[in-house]
């Protein structure tokens, strides 16, 4: 991900909590580069059968990303960085402060987001 980082800064903000494996998350430790989707928290608002292709960079309280092949805290900020450009218009009508989804991996929300966050959203090209 450090490629994309490097072209265009983030989109949007979050903080998150990964659910334990005891409320149906992740078993095995978080790490930073990690690959997951975005959902949104209703399903109204999402595209229609598409992935929408959206990935956290983990980052410190004051904005510094999280080192990798260090266990990330299962609970924090992300950086979100949209990566199918398709459908750079539709979240730039949806993500909003406050505006709240989930991380997903294999089909399952494996932990809630909020927007805490606009950044470069609305500057970032529509490649």
């Amino acid at each position: 991900m450090a490629s994309s980082s490097e072209h265009q800064p983030p989109d949007f903000r979050v903080s998150y909590r990964i659910y334990s494996a005891e409320e149906g998350g992740r078993k095995k430790p978080l790490f930073q580069g990690i690959r997951w989707d975005f959902a949104y928290e209703y399903e109204d608002i999402s595209p229609p059968n598409q992935i929408v292709v959206i990935w956290p960079i983990f980052i410190t309280p004051s904005g510094e990303m999280l080192p990798e092949g260090e266990p990330m805290p299962n609970s924090g900020l992300a950086d979100m960085y949209i990566l199918n450009s398709a459908f750079r218009e539709f979240h730039s009508q949806h993500i909003k402060l406050g505006t709240r989804g989930y991380f997903r991996e294999g089909g399952l929300n494996i932990g809630p987001c909020e927007v805490v966050e606009v950044l470069a959203l609305h500057q970032n090209p529509k490649l």
